[in-house]
């Protein structure tokens, strides 16, 4: 399948989120389409749909240092929801927030 994250301005999400992880967009009518460059996964798009809801996703991405993700999300204007949790012999996890709210998981398996 693909995800898909609220936005109010998608060109505003676009930047943050290529920023953050290296992603690449391109506008197709009012999506974002988003290319993560990864050979497996899911890929997804930012949608602005001009009316509530604004803010609606939830998705993980698993990252290799989840304290340097932290740490560069908020350096981009976004907050952290939940810090790291560790989950002894699984992996570790964070939430965070994006600049129009939207709630982000971060996992680094074991």
């Amino acid at each position: 399948m693909h995800f898909e994250i609220g936005c109010r301005d998608t060109a505003q999400a676009a930047q943050f989120y290529s920023s953050l992880f290296g992603w690449s967009t391109t506008q197709m009518g009012p999506a974002a389409m988003i290319n993560t460059g990864a050979s497996e996964g899911i890929q997804g798009h930012f949608t602005a749909l001009g009316h509530e809801p604004f803010r609606y996703t939830m998705f993980y991405v698993n990252v290799d240092d989840i304290d340097a993700y932290v740490a560069k999300c908020e350096a981009l204007g976004g907050k952290i929801v939940v810090p790291r949790q560790d989950i002894p012999g699984y992996g570790s996890f964070a939430w965070l927030s994006d600049p129009d709210g939207n709630t982000v998981g971060l996992w680094k398996p074991a």
